[in-house]
C-alpha cells in the first residue's frame, strides 16, 4: 500500500530505486483532523512525507501562547525535522492535523545517506529548506508590516489555498489563536471584512467570496 501511496505523488519527484527505499523503511500513519504530528519538546526520530491532507505549524512561546507558522500540504515535509533529527534536539514546533492526513515517516538515518545516494532527494531536501525559508520570511514580514485586518485575510486566503475549500470550518477563537491576538479583535474585524463584501459569516463557518 505504501508503494502505491508513494506513486500517486512521488513517482514524479523521486527516482524509482528511492521510492523502492522508501517503501521498505517508511511508516504510513493516518492522522485525523485535530491530531498532533508532532508536539513542542517531542523528540525527532523520523521525517514526515505528506501524501495527503494539511499540518499546520506552530509555534508557543514560555507563557503558551502560541502563533501559526506555515502550512504542510500534499508533497511537503517538515524541514525543521531534518535538523532536530541529526542533531538529537527538541522540538521547538507544534504540528497538527487541519484536516485528515495521511503521512509516510522516514528514519533520520536516511537523510544524510540518500543525500549522497539519490540526486532526486538531494534536491528535495534542498527545495524544501527553500520553500520554508521563504514562508518564514513571508511570516515575518505579516507580523512587522501588515495592519491586523490584513493579516486575518491573509490568514483566511492562505487556508483556502491549503485547504482547497472557500469555504473554512473554523471559528473566531481559533483563528484568535493562531494570530495571537484577541477573539474580540478578530471578530470585529472579520465583521468588517463581511461588510466590505470579501466574506461571509456563519456559525463557526466563513465563505471567503473575494478570492
Amino acid at each position: 500500500m505504501i508503494r502505491e501511496k508513494l506513486d500517486e505523488y512521488y513517482n514524479v519527484v523521486f527516482e524509482e530505486e528511492l521510492i523502492d527505499e522508501i517503501s521498505k523503511v517508511g511508516a504510513y500513519k493516518r492522522i485525523k483532523e485535530g491530531h498532533l504530528l508532532v508536539d513542542i519538546d517531542d523528540s525527532f526520530s523520523k521525517i514526515p512525507l505528506l501524501l495527503t491532507g494539511a499540518i499546520k505549524i506552530s509555534r508557543e512561546d514560555k507563557n503558551g501562547d502560541e502563533i501559526a507558522l506555515y502550512f504542510l500540504e500534499r508533497g511537503d515535509t517538515c524541514t525543521i525535522s531534518f535538523g532536530s533529527g541529526l542533531n538529537f534536539t527538541k522540538s521547538k514546533i507544534r504540528g497538527v492535523a487541519e484536516k485528515d492526513s495521511e503521512v509516510i515517516f522516514i528514519p533520520t538515518e536516511k537523510l544524510e545517506e540518500w543525500m549522497i545516494k539519490y540526486k532526486s532527494w538531494r534536491d528535495f531536501v534542498i527545495d524544501s529548506y527553500n520553500v520554508r525559508i521563504n514562508e518564514m520570511l513571508e511570516a515575518i514580514d505579516t507580523l512587522a508590516f501588515m495592519k491586523m485586518d490584513q493579516r486575518i485575510y491573509k490568514y483566511l486566503t492562505d487556508k483556502v489555498k491549503i485547504m482547497r475549500s472557500t469555504t473554512l470550518n473554523t471559528t473566531h477563537q481559533e483563528i484568535a489563536i493562531d494570530l495571537n491576538t484577541s477573539r474580540v479583535v478578530v471578530s470585529r474585524l472579520l465583521k468588517q471584512l463581511e461588510n466590505d463584501g470579501r466574506i461571509k459569516l456563519y456559525r463557526n463557518k466563513i465563505d471567503i467570496l473575494d478570492f
